[in-house]
């Protein structure tokens, strides 16, 4: 996903922050774990590594999960490429409308996905709503990927439907607690992710009040499994400041450099909450796996890497460099393999074995 970074944060604000008022609190019905409890949840998951995962075979998160292109062998052979390098956790976008086209066909696909993931080893965080890339979509054949564009046929999800029709809050809302409910007790899903990058595409503040309305419609379910949004734009303070004070496990994206990275940790540690990087790894920014995975690892914070293996969705191409004739980009900007299951730089491969513990 398209990132603006986080440097670091003001202490100020954090102090701030996690000094809540308990009447504020108590006013706005929060439902948030304890200190305690999310660092119980942190003690029984170990260290999460591994990769944002659409299968190569899917161009977006509708084409991976509509019943005419779940594509389970693919997710099989691609999750096995994971547990051979000793990736533990697979981050999933769902999206609403294969859920509104056939609700229970869709829950099936996503207990057959957690079967799949877990004979591999995998724990799963899902994802619900995002803020990037295309604006609008629809159920039924996905588009074509556009040579050398990256992500060319992502789509956000609610998107600008949810700023034109007052009555979809309705059907998210439900989409949600159906979600919720039916895997509110399920072991193999490690973390839910309510909403990826809000405020982004330009949306700013526009995004807050379904940032609110997700965390209260998930405080309802109260599932078993801790509730996140990651911050990843240091410019959006209002955002910032409600998703940092109501997530369980803080969540983050960073794609620069190991100093910039480290300064974020360091930030975000005085929350005294689990972290986990829920994105990160973008090769022309330095941030690479032999420079950034090593920090995440003797930091206890979970490294979730964009992009597991090149496919449709052409996220080896820069965000903002596209190739038109699609030829091979020089470097690559994200993925860790080719189709075909070959790495694509084998010393990357040999380092996150060795931190991994893999043979």
């Amino acid at each position: 996903m398209k990132y603006l970074p986080i440097v670091l944060l003001a202490l100020s604000l954090f102090a701030c922050q996690t000094n809540q008022n308990n009447a504020e609190k108590e006013e706005e019905k929060i439902d948030i774990w304890t200190i305690e409890q999310s660092r119980e949840w942190s003690a029984d998951n170990g260290w999460l590594r591994g990769s944002n995962f659409n299968p190569s075979t899917a161009i977006n998160q509708l084409e991976m999960w509509q019943a005419a292109t779940f594509d389970e062998e693919t997710i099989d052979r691609e999750l096995g490429w994971a547990e051979d390098i000793g990736m533990n956790c697979m981050r999933v976008y769902l999206h609403h409308v294969a859920w509104e086209v056939d609700k229970e066909g869709f829950k099936k696909r996503i207990d057959r996905y957690l079967e799949i993931a877990t004979q591999h080893g995998m724990k799963t965080m899902f994802v619900f709503f995002d803020d990037c890339w295309n604006p609008t979509y629809q159920a039924g054949k996905q588009p074509d990927p556009k040579p050398g564009v990256h992500n060319s046929g992502w789509v956000r999800d609610p998107g600008d439907l949810l700023h034109e029709d007052e009555t979809l809050v309705v059907g998210l809302e439900d989409y949600v607690k159906d979600v919720l409910t039916t895997f509110k007790y399920d072991e193999r899903i490690v973390l839910w992710d309510l909403y990826n990058e809000p405020g982004n595409s330009g949306y700013g503040n526009k995004s807050m009040p379904l940032l609110q309305k997700v965390f209260e419609w998930a405080w309802e379910v109260r599932p078993s499994q801790p509730l996140t949004s990651g911050i990843w734009n240091a410019g959006l303070t209002d955002l910032n400041k409600y998703q940092l004070d109501h997530s369980d496990i803080i969540t983050y994206h960073n794609y620069l450099d190991p100093e910039n990275h480290q300064q974020t940790i360091d930030s975000l540690k005085l929350r005294n909450r689990p972290l986990v990087c829920t994105e990160y790894m973008a090769r022309r920014n330095n941030s690479f796996f032999q420079n950034i995975m090593p920090i995440l690892k003797k930091e206890n914070v979970g490294a979730i890497n964009w992009g597991l293996v090149d496919g449709k969705s052409n996220t080896k191409y820069a965000w903002d460099e596209p190739i038109p004739d699609g030829a091979e980009p020089e470097l690559w900007f994200h993925e860790i393999f080719r189709s075909d299951g070959t790495p694509y730089r084998q010393e990357e491969v040999d380092l996150i074995k060795s931190l991994t513990g893999a043979n």
